[in-house]
């Protein structure tokens, strides 16, 4: 595993320390590896989320009207 070495300002050292100290990780670099990761899932996702984004406004506008009262649609979702 590589090293690497970051400066943080008071506040935030205190912050990640803080939460090494919670128990749920065992030090503060796993903290900060855990931030990462969830970073990363994060970002991974942004690009799927553009595509479907990108196909519902390619398929044009829907058939269902907009008139349905929103009681009514819950309902037809439910069953």
């Amino acid at each position: 595993m590589a090293m690497m070495n970051a400066s943080l300002p008071d506040p935030m050292k205190e912050w990640v320390e803080a939460q090494a100290m919670t128990g749920l990780y065992s030090n503060a670099g796993d903290y900060v590896r855990d931030l990462i990761g969830s970073d990363q899932a994060r970002s991974d996702k942004i690009p799927a989320m553009q595509r479907f984004d990108d196909d519902g406004l390619k398929s044009g506008a829907g058939g269902r009207s907009t008139d349905e009262p929103f009681a009514a649609a819950v309902a037809r979702a439910e069953t």
